[in-house]
């Protein structure tokens, strides 16, 4: 989609490899997958392609068997089609929680326990309000909400994802390099939040470590350098990778392939 924020060898790449979001209509499609995207505004609808990913959401409820909508695109799904708003969280919710699964659903029936997933979010959308739309639960955490919802809105089967089943194992590590960086490169005031669960044992120490000097005032680039961000993102576990694969897997197996 045009609108999204990009570095100049992005939107390169993206121009030699990719069609425009507003030719998905020249082919039949039997599904549609939104990824999420790191929110500019505060409020999701001034996020700057916002038109075109409601136009986009419309569409494939009406053009698709069924839609995965992740993070961001999740929480647009639930302004457009119910009306319900996401709050903005006083802390990022960042880090891998344990989660609970409704067997009786087909979108998590078999996954193999214990079920863990990441959450990478600023945002929320309370489970009430979720559910008073009429979304089914799929996968819930105790400690951070709903991970995976789903309805049927218009002529289409809609997936919500909050948590973020698609993440690999340096995902949240390298996210959490980012930000750090932003701090101490003083681009932005907010406080980094350590995703917990990001890495393995020793280099989690190191992580602490870090993250303790940042909030003891301490705003000097040269903190990074105790870390090895590359190493300890290579050695970072991958808890959840069965359970998503086995999402998908289950997801793909209930799309509706018939052509209209």
């Amino acid at each position: 989609m045009a609108g999204v924020p990009r570095g100049e060898r992005t939107v390169g790449h993206i121009g030699a490899a990719y069609a425009p979001a507003t030719r998905i209509g020249d082919n039949q499609a039997d599904l549609l997958i939104v990824t999420g995207s790191e929110p500019i505004a505060t409020e999701i609808e001034d996020e700057p392609y916002w038109g075109q990913l409601v136009e986009l959401l419309e569409w494939g409820s009406e053009h698709t068997g069924s839609m995965l909508l992740s993070c961001l695109a999740a929480h647009a799904a639930l302004a457009v089609f119910d009306g319900v708003a996401r709050v903005r969280l006083a802390a990022k919710c960042t880090g891998v929680f344990p989660q609970l699964a409704d067997d009786a659903d087909p979108l998590t029936a078999g996954l193999p326990a214990p079920v863990v997933l990441p959450h990478s979010r600023l945002n929320d959308v309370p489970l009430d309000a979720v559910c008073e739309a009429g979304y089914h639960v799929g996968l819930y955490s105790m400690a951070v909400g709903w991970s995976v919802i789903s309805k049927a809105i218009g002529r289409t089967d809609a997936v919500l994802v909050q948590g973020h089943p698609e993440y690999e194992p340096q995902s949240l590590l390298g996210e959490y390099r980012r930000d750090v960086r932003r701090y101490v490169q003083r681009e932005r005031d907010g406080m980094p939040c350590l995703p917990l669960n990001c890495a393995g044992p020793g280099d989690w120490e190191l992580l602490v470590r870090l993250q303790q000097g940042l909030e003891d005032g301490e705003r000097d680039p040269s903190l990074m350098d105790g870390v090895p961000f590359d190493e300890a993102g290579a050695r970072a576990p991958w808890p959840w990778r069965a359970a998503a694969t086995k999402l998908y897997a289950n997801w793909l197996a209930g799309v509706d392939t018939r052509s209209d």
